[in-house]
C-alpha cells in the first residue's frame, strides 16, 4: 500500500493570506491614548469633563499647628528671609527679665525649632538642594538663646538656696511659718513702740511756771 504524500513543489502558495484580526481590542492602549481602529457607534458622543472642584473648609488662622509653618499657608522660607535673623540673646541681658518673660521666651524658641525642623524635612523631602546651611545656621542661633535661659535660671536658683540657708539663721524669719508672716521684726517693733510712747507724753512742763505766776 502507498501512503499518499503531497507532491514537493518550490512555488509560492496561492492561497490567500489572513489578514482579518482576532483580537477585538488590538489597537486599543491606555498608555498611549490610542482609540479603537475602526469608529464605533458612540464616536460621536462628547465625553465629559470633570469639573474644578475645591472643597471650602473654613480653617482657622489662629490654629497652634500653623506654628510649624512661617505663615498660616506658607511652606517654606526662601534661603534670604531664613537668614533675616538677629542674633542670641546674652545671659547677662536675660538676668534682668522676669520669670513671665523668659517663660514667653522659651517657647518661641520652641516654636521657631520646629518650625526650622519642619522646613528642614521639606527639604529634604523635595530634594531642592538649598537651605541647609541657612536653616542649620539660624536654628544654631535659637540654641544659643535656649542655653543662655538655662544658664539664667540656674543662677536665681543658685541664688534662692543660698537665701534660704541664710534665712535659716535669722532669728526673725521664721521659714516654718506655713501662710502666715514669716518675717516677724521684734526688735524694730519694740524700738518704734517706745518712740511713739514719747511722742504722746503730755508735754507739761512750759505750762506750770505760768500757771504760778498767774
Amino acid at each position: 500500500m502507498r501512503a499518499a504524500a503531497a507532491a514537493f513543489s518550490t512555488t509560492a502558495p496561492q492561497c490567500k493570506r489572513k489578514t482579518k484580526d482576532g483580537n477585538k481590542k488590538r489597537g486599543v492602549s491606555s498608555l498611549y491614548g490610542s482609540g479603537p481602529r475602526e469608529p464605533l457607534s458612540v464616536s460621536d458622543a462628547p465625553l465629559p469633563k470633570p469639573v474644578e472642584f475645591k472643597p471650602k473648609i473654613e480653617v482657622d488662622e489662629g490654629h497652634g499647628l500653623w506654628g510649624f509653618f512661617p505663615a498660616p499657608g506658607k511652606l517654606l522660607l526662601t534661603p534670604k528671609e531664613t537668614e533675616e535673623h538677629g542674633r542670641a540673646w546674652t545671659v547677662e541681658e536675660l538676668r534682668r527679665k522676669s520669670w513671665e518673660d523668659l517663660h514667653a521666651l522659651w517657647w518661641k524658641c520652641c516654636r521657631e525649632r520646629n518650625m526650622l525642623a519642619t522646613a528642614r524635612e521639606e527639604l529634604l523631602r523635595g530634594k531642592f538642594g538649598f537651605g541647609e546651611r541657612e536653616i542649620g545656621s539660624r536654628d544654631e542661633e535659637v540654641m544659643k538663646t535656649m542655653r543662655a535661659i538655662k544658664h539664667a535660671l540656674t543662677e536665681r536658683f543658685y541664688t534662692w538656696q543660698d537665701a534660704v540657708e541664710v534665712a535659716k539663721s535669722d532669728p526673725e524669719i521664721n521659714l516654718e511659718a506655713g501662710e502666715g508672716q514669716v518675717y516677724t521684726p521684734s526688735a524694730y517693733e519694740e524700738g518704734y513702740d517706745e518712740i511713739a510712747a514719747e511722742e504722746e507724753a503730755p508735754r507739761s512742763t512750759d505750762k506750770e511756771p505760768k500757771e504760778t505766776l498767774r
